[in-house]
């Protein structure tokens, strides 16, 4: 494990000794490898709860049932591979908009997961599903739903998120920003922090312990890391880094569209569930584009937001399929530096350039 001489991360009653976050990156693009390998040099991994039952059973048959196990066997699972005497923590990611969000939720609280990470709309009855110790964190894109969510939960539920991630613009897949926003200097990762972590510390006044903030999108090297902890962020999450890496759950083909994507390449599209979302461009899009995907039906109805009428196609089934390397039948979500992707190693080296890059920094500015 890499000492980058910081601060754990706490949340709640867990600890993580290196204040970096896997994001969450459904369909089957972070599962039980990806998370546990993260946990193991000391970060947070986690397991993206986004269609996870298709991964065991594509098809509405016993839809709910292959949700719930599938759930708790991955989590199971990445437990069982943790092997460091001093992990992370394991996560899962849920997003608000999944109609299977409650079950999800208690699943996973039921599974012993340390942290539930749920954005993708406001995650405001969080609370009234978990169980136990397990920790809450919302994923925010602004102070004012940081303060909304806080105030909901103190009046509803007697209690305040044990942390908040902040995703600003340049994050890969679905974005919390008008596309005016995506591109707007008042709306970059920089400037949210400022503009959240005051919230964040009247929340701490108030509660008496601190409150963190994870700060993300468009994370890439470790002089990356430096700046946004040097802002008030406790710890960064970075997604698309993760993708490029022997331990990703993600086909070969899949983490190569990655190394082979040029900066042009990387687009904005709006995606079925509402949201723009960024992703690698490709034929598939195209036709989306064009409107020659539209699907006939809807077998799984994962996402509440998500209409089959109006769908140029099923999101699900097109990150199912770029997840197994048929990318002809669907596509990836990127980051907006996923351009600077140059290769795929494993996690342990990924830390270990993430933690060279944080001390050059770190010794350029004395």
């Amino acid at each position: 494990m890499f000492d980058f001489h910081l601060p754990p991360l706490v949340i709640g009653s867990f600890r993580a000794p290196v204040p970096i976050v896997q994001g969450g990156m459904g369909v089957g693009i972070s599962m039980q490898n990806l998370a546990s390998a993260v946990a193991n040099e000391g970060g947070v991994g986690i397991i993206s709860a986004a269609g996870i039952g298709m991964l065991r059973r594509p098809s509405e048959q016993d839809h709910q049932k292959a949700i719930r196990e599938t759930l708790a066997e991955e989590i199971a699972a990445a437990h069982a591979k943790i092997t460091a005497s001093t992990p992370g923590m394991l996560g899962v990611n849920i997003m608000t908009a999944m109609s299977d969000f409650a079950e999800m939720v208690k699943t996973s609280a039921e599974a012993g997961i340390d942290v539930i990470f749920s954005g993708a709309g406001l995650p405001l009855d969080l609370p009234k599903y978990a169980s136990g110790s397990t920790a809450l964190v919302p994923i925010i894109s602004s102070a004012k739903a940081a303060k909304m969510i806080s105030r909901w939960w103190q009046e509803k539920y007697r209690r305040i998120p044990d942390a908040f991630v902040l995703e600003g613009p340049m994050a890969g897949g679905h974005l919390g920003f008008s596309r005016a926003q995506i591109d707007d200097p008042e709306y970059s990762l920089d400037s949210l922090v400022g503009k959240v972590r005051p919230a964040l510390d009247e929340l701490e006044q108030k509660a008496g312990h601190p409150i963190p903030l994870i700060a993300g999108g468009g994370v890439f090297t470790g002089a990356d890391i430096r700046r946004i902890l040097s802002l008030g962020a406790s710890a960064v999450q970075m997604a698309t880094r993760f993708v490029a890496t022997e331990e990703c759950d993600a086909s070969p083909a899949f983490k190569q569209a990655y190394v082979n994507c040029r900066q042009e390449d990387i687009t904005i599209i709006q995606s079925p569930v509402g949201m723009p979302g960024r992703a690698i461009d490709n034929d598939f899009l195209r036709r989306a584009k064009a409107g020659e995907t539209c699907p006939k039906t809807c077998p799984w109805h994962c996402i509440t937001t998500c209409k089959v009428e109006n769908s140029p196609y099923c999101i699900s089934a097109a990150l199912l399929a770029a997840c197994k390397g048929k990318l002809d039948q669907g596509f990836a979500f990127i980051g907006a530096n996923g351009y600077r992707v140059e290769g795929i190693v494993t996690v342990h080296q990924l830390f270990e350039t993430l933690y060279h890059e944080f001390m050059a920094a770190a010794r350029a500015v004395v």
